[in-house]
């Protein structure tokens, strides 16, 4: 008898978890609806990309390249190329000085043709959250075009709406893992909503860099 109860409340609470799971995953989706673009001629202009950060290998040790962090690299120089934005906000974790996500964007979009001096350095986007609270506040930003993958852009623009940014979102090309990449997901958005509704903030701010 007890155990056939404490198997009810087990299925319960899967049941309630999952049935949680999948409603945040659809409010995300329906709230950022029409605020995302994967043909770069019909993306709005704005002053700024802000390209979300992920790390540039899958082995380091064999140079493998990530598909996510190169596809994100082609779509920013894809919008500057066609005008679509006139900065690039590199926004990525540099924990450490073995490991520095923005440096390694900026001289990847230098090498494809983005000019130097179109190039921010945002060292402090550990996550999400972070980059787009930095955006607006150090950087000076309330428009920006985010760039990242569909499944991250619609996290990212969910959180700007929800922090008085108008934001749309360029969606670059999947990678591998797609399963296991969408599956994190769910779950990075169950801790975006506990963050929006406890007002999270950056880690770390500093001195206003704005823009102009």
């Amino acid at each position: 008898m007890l155990k056939r109860y404490i198997g009810y409340i087990l299925v319960t609470v899967i049941a309630v978890v999952a049935v949680v799971i999948s409603a945040v995953d659809k409010m995300v989706t329906v709230a950022t609806k029409g605020q995302l673009y994967s043909d770069v001629a019909r993306v709005p202009k704005n002053k700024v990309g802000l390209l979300l950060g992920t790390s540039k290998y899958k082995d380091k040790a064999r140079h493998i390249i990530n598909p996510y962090y190169q596809n994100r690299i082609d779509a920013a120089v894809e919008l500057y190329m066609a005008g679509k934005i006139d900065y690039i906000i590199v926004s990525g974790d540099n924990s450490s000085v073995y490991y520095n996500e923005p440096e390694l964007m900026r001289n990847d979009l230098i090498a494809q043709g983005v000019p130097a001096k179109k190039i921010i350095l945002d060292n402090a986007g550990f996550r999400t959250l972070d980059s787009v609270l930095r955006c607006r506040d150090i950087f000076g930003q309330t428009s920006v075009t985010i760039i990242s993958q569909e499944f991250h852009n619609k996290r990212a623009v969910y959180i700007a709406n929800h922090k008085e940014i108008a934001a749309v979102a360029f969606n670059a090309a999947d990678g591998d893992a797609y399963w296991t990449i969408q599956w994190r997901e769910k779950m990075a958005r169950i801790k975006m909503m506990i963050d929006l509704v406890v007002d999270k903030k950056a880690k770390i701010y500093g001195a206003p860099l704005p823009i102009k």
